[in-house]
């Protein structure tokens, strides 16, 4: 009797069954006698991903200050990730360690609610993800077209985007461990710069400039400020969709969780408040790339150089790890047979999803010639929708499976898991409803093509058109049996 209700307190038996597996894996001893598996992601690797995901620098945290001045870009810089970053990275602790497979978000919002709304979730997360692949390049470009103005506009400033983009990707075809070991030493050079700014400025802060609140004149642009920081702040739950990749997911994730928060926030309150406080503030001049001028102002052209080669070497690694986040989501989207089963197919060299790299890497230069301030009001808001949903999946499933086994859960009751998913839920409606009418627009014509292409997907599926994971020359799943998709991948 006991036995029954601890197994109809659980997640699905299928869902339980794709965990098993996974630890099966990771503690499996190497066979000799067949080519090894490749190595899977360790907690070093972990966070120097989640860094890269979420921020990979100050970079791009200057048109906060120029936004809303220096007194509100600290708080928002210290408040913001109480709020926002906090709940989401607890959130992904919790539900990537229950569902330690590629996929994340899809997977817990297809648990949650059905294929449909996991479907549309990962056609929103998707769609933020590649708009931010067409940001870092273009970020890194404001850094250097001082010094090469040729590709500030133009032919010239596509095709730099276009081979900049193409050549990161096939580095990103070696797979996840490489990237991670790479994140290592890329992030570490990129933050360099700054820890000489830093300590340089020392001497030269004046603590009364923390406290400006504006510029006489200027009027403060909150719409621009609050995106600033949702930008910076955001994408905790994008490594969730590499959880498949990760050893020993149960243990590793919520310890790179945490340690990656404490040096991302660190990373960007310490030059923000050493950069704004040691030189003279004129608001007009903080825009995406000045901290190239101001790393000049406090110690010379050499440094200026060295933050300017450190932008390039962040854009490496936000390229890296928001390409691997949404070439692994197509993966899982395939495995649970929301997706046709092509697009999960990986490499026999790397064992990669060559193919989802591929479709990421197309779409986003697609998108490469808007201006970054566009594409960060655009990817805030798919975002946005992504996460509402989120939330929603996070609640229900503990009210569905309240006993179920979680290696990590967020230590508190269901009051309390409403009050802290409804804080960082009424910002995202705030993002929302500050957006510009072209940005609504282009938003609700991307939701209702993504609900076209779940359909498209079930016509193909029941027909047999395509080949799906859970099409096995048998009965396919009832509509709202979705739990039998996990079922036809474990076999």
């Amino acid at each position: 009797m006991q036995e029954n209700q601890k197994k109809a307190a659980q997640f699905s038996p299928s869902s339980q069954s794709l965990v098993e597996k996974q630890k099966k894996d990771d503690q499996e001893p190497p066979n000799t006698t067949t080519p090894p598996k490749p190595k899977k992601l360790a907690l070093i690797q972990l966070i120097f991903l989640i860094y890269f995901q979420v921020a990979g620098g100050p970079y791009g945290q200057e048109s906060a200050v120029g936004a809303a001045g220096p007194f509100f870009s600290i708080l928002g810089f210290v408040i913001f990730p109480i709020l926002w970053c906090i709940p989401e990275a607890l959130i992904t602790a919790e539900l990537a360690t229950c569902f330690p497979n590629n996929g994340g978000f899809v997977l817990w919002t297809h648990e949650a609610f059905g294929p449909f709304w996991g479907f549309l979730m990962g056609s929103w997360k998707f769609l933020s993800g590649v708009m931010n692949l067409a940001s870092f390049p273009a970020l890194c470009i404001d850094y250097v077209d001082p010094v090469f103005p040729v590709l500030s506009s133009g032919l010239p400033h596509f095709l730099a985007i276009f081979f900049s983009t193409s050549i990161m990707s096939l580095l990103n075809l070696t797979g996840p461990t490489i990237v991670g070991y790479a994140s290592v030493p890329l992030g570490i050079v990129s933050l360099i710069p700054f820890i000489v700014m830093s300590t340089l400025a020392i001497p030269k802060i004046d603590p009364s400039k923390w406290v400006v609140m504006g510029q006489k004149g200027k009027r403060k642009e909150w719409k621009l400020f609050f995106n600033t920081l949702f930008w910076n702040l955001n994408s905790w739950d994008s490594v969730s969709t590499l959880a498949g990749e990760v050893k020993t997911p149960q243990k590793t994730f919520p310890k790179a969780l945490l340690i990656s928060m404490l040096f991302t926030c660190s990373s960007y309150l310490i030059p923000l408040m050493a950069s704004t406080a040691a030189i003279s503030l004129d608001l007009d001049d903080w825009i995406n790339g000045y901290y190239a001028d101001v790393a000049e102002e406090i110690a010379g052209s050499w440094l200026k150089s060295w933050v300017k080669f450190g932008a390039f070497v962040s854009s490496l690694g936000l390229f890296q790890a928001q390409l691997s986040t949404c070439s692994y989501q197509l993966l899982g989207m395939a495995d649970i047979g929301l997706l046709p089963r092509a697009f999960g197919v990986r490499s026999p060299w790397f064992n990669t999803p060559w193919v989802g790299i591929s479709i990421s890497t197309v779409m986003a230069v697609s998108v490469s010639c808007m201006k970054i301030g566009n594409i960060v009001s655009m990817v805030n808001f798919l975002y946005s929708m992504g996460m509402l949903l989120e939330f929603s999946s996070f609640l229900w499933l503990r009210l569905k499976f309240p006993d179920a086994e979680r290696p990590y859960k967020v230590p508190m009751g269901k009051p309390g898991l409403v009050a802290m998913c409804s804080i960082p839920s009424l910002f995202v409606v705030y993002v929302m409803c500050v957006a510009t009418a072209s940005v609504f627009v282009v938003s609700i014509v991307l939701t209702l093509f993504g609900i076209l292409c779940y359909f498209l997907m079930k016509i193909f599926r029941e027909n047999k058109w395509l080949d799906f994971n859970n099409v096995n020359g048998k009965k396919l799943a009832a509509e709202d049996d979705h739990l039998g998709y996990y079922d036809e991948i474990l076999k």
